[in-house]
């Protein structure tokens, strides 16, 4: 590893810096074939540089979402008929506005406001003049409205939110059920309410009675995602990652079934979702790319722009050196590194020559300069709630071998089955692992044991390279495997010693 590369990885690592994600808003025609949701003509309605979220409908024809304009927060409603987003409702100078809804039966919203003074309560706007006035003084996270009067509605305490009933008309409020999740929704022809329960491992869709306060578990949520909205009375709609999902509640034994996965590098993260009273329009956020998160970071170094470079990082950054030798952490420790950096170094740059793009991954194969002196490094970075969670160096510091020809012949023997040929690529003591340290086998019996019945199994087996790039005695390849007529995507990381692979490092969805 040259002194170049070890400084500009070395400081390229913490401010404390409050942030909102870069969200968008996606509207879509929604239909119902043979049971089926079906999503077509797709419209980003916010698209808008910073933090759009929380739509609702105001009607069939309307979509209102919180959105950000000079600094602040505030409430906008978008006119499908028209094409645009057409009004703002708010403009608080004293605070911002989040998660809009309409009333029953009044030409007015509500929407959670964040004063100046750090005040968080529910007010109600009128549609036509904004003027707004409090509904409560609780410190409400989210809310629905069961009727013109009754609110159900999370509450801030300690560390979690609390489920209450909230009856206007009699001034009385009831704690009904403790944790909860931010995702609350009238269930549609029924007398209930849906929340996420979150007092266990496992989260839990329940249903609530606002009149009697009685709750009764529904199902389980898909894979800890609690942002959920209804079809109907009987189909459940979630988000996980670039994938919508639907469920049918009333079909014991049913499973979530995928509606729709995004290939757009833009829709990330989906959360929030909303479907109209008709059931013929959904919307939902998405987070920005990840990819996007990774340039703005390499944008703002080559710019010199300590707090904008910083501010691409989570609070908690981890930086490592390949594979999780850990070089510091923290938001806080990164901006003294990297302030004294930019102080100590007149001239620098990085350049990203080859990028890989899984999910939420990024892996940049970079050539760095500082004050005239070249470098070569791969940066292996994770985004999490739109800011880098983590960021590994691999650097050419490896013995000197011909990775890529092994890997190659790896490939082949891959693709042919050949158990052999493929075993004969890899060390004895050869080690596989998920990123970045989690071992899954060790030793080439086991490896032979493995693919052996793996490739007996799977006629179709095929591996093709969308990406490659080579560092020193490591390989990385994006791969697109075909197993039994599906797809898969992962990342590989090989290193190669005395012509064997001896180590590998998955990285996948």
């Amino acid at each position: 590893m040259t002194r170049t590369v070890f400084i500009i990885c070395f400081l390229l690592v913490n401010v404390h810096v409050w942030a909102q994600t870069e969200t968008e808003v996606y509207l879509f025609d929604l239909e119902v074939n043979n049971g089926k949701p079906v999503l077509t003509n797709p419209k980003n309605i916010s698209n808008n540089p910073g933090y759009d979220n929380q739509p609702s409908f105001w009607d069939d024809d309307t979509v209102l979402f919180a959105s950000t304009r000079e600094n602040q927060t505030d409430i906008l409603q978008f006119n499908v008929n028209k094409g645009s987003t057409s009004t703002w409702l708010t403009y608080t100078t004293a605070g911002s506005e989040y998660s809009p809804l309409r009333i029953p039966d009044k030409n007015a919203i509500s929407a959670i406001r964040l004063d100046m003074d750090g005040l968080q309560r529910l007010y109600e706007y009128n549609f036509k003049t904004s003027e707004s006035t409090p509904i409560t003084n609780l410190k409400i996270g989210y809310h629905v409205w069961f009727n013109d009067h009754i609110l159900v509605a999370t509450v801030l305490v300690e560390n979690r939110m609390d489920l209450k009933i909230i009856n206007l008309e009699e001034d009385t409020q009831k704690t009904v059920y403790q944790n909860v999740g931010r995702s609350l929704h009238n269930i549609p022809n029924t007398d209930l309410v849906s929340f996420i329960g979150k007092k266990n491992n496992t989260w839990q869709i329940l249903s609530l009675d606002p009149i009697t306060g009685e709750s009764n578990k529904i199902t389980n949520t898909y894979d800890h995602e609690e942002d959920i909205c209804w079809l109907d009375k009987n189909t459940i709609v979630t988000g996980a990652g670039k994938t919508l999902l639907s469920l049918d509640v009333s079909s014991e034994g049913s499973d979530w079934e995928t509606i729709i996965e995004f290939d757009q590098e833009e829709i990330n993260n989906i959360s929030r979702i909303a479907i109209s009273p008709n059931s013929k329009r959904l919307a939902f956020v998405a987070e920005e790319s990840p990819a996007k998160i990774i340039q703005n970071q390499v944008m703002a170094f080559n710019n010199r722009n300590l707090d904008a470079f910083v501010g691409c990082f989570s609070d908690d950054v981890l930086v490592s050196r390949f594979p999780n030798e850990k070089m510091y952490q923290g938001n806080g420790k990164m901006h003294e590194n990297y302030g004294r950096f930019f102080e100590n170094v007149k001239n620098s740059s990085v350049e990203v020559v080859n990028r890989i793009v899984l999910g939420n991954t990024i892996i940049d194969e970079e050539i760095t300069k500082v004050d005239g002196r070249d470098g070569r490094q791969v940066a292996i970075y994770q985004v999490k709630n739109g800011l880098i969670s983590s960021m590994t160096f691999v650097f050419p510091d490896g013995p000197l071998t011909d990775a890529e020809k092994i890997v190659q012949e790896q490939l082949e023997a891959y693709n042919n089955r050949d158990i052999e040929a493929f075993a004969d690529t890899y060390a004895n003591d050869t080690e596989l692992y998920q990123f970045p340290k989690t071992l899954q086998s060790k030793g080439k019996p086991k490896l032979v044991q493995q693919y052996g019945a793996f490739f007996e199994n799977t006629p179709d087996l095929h591996c093709e390279i969308k990406n490659r790039i080579v560092i020193g005695n490591k390989v990385i390849d994006e791969e697109s495997v075909t197993i039994n007529g599906e797809v898969f995507k992962a990342i590989a990381i090989y290193e190669v010693d005395n012509g064997e692979i001896q180590t590998v490092t998955f990285i996948q969805n």
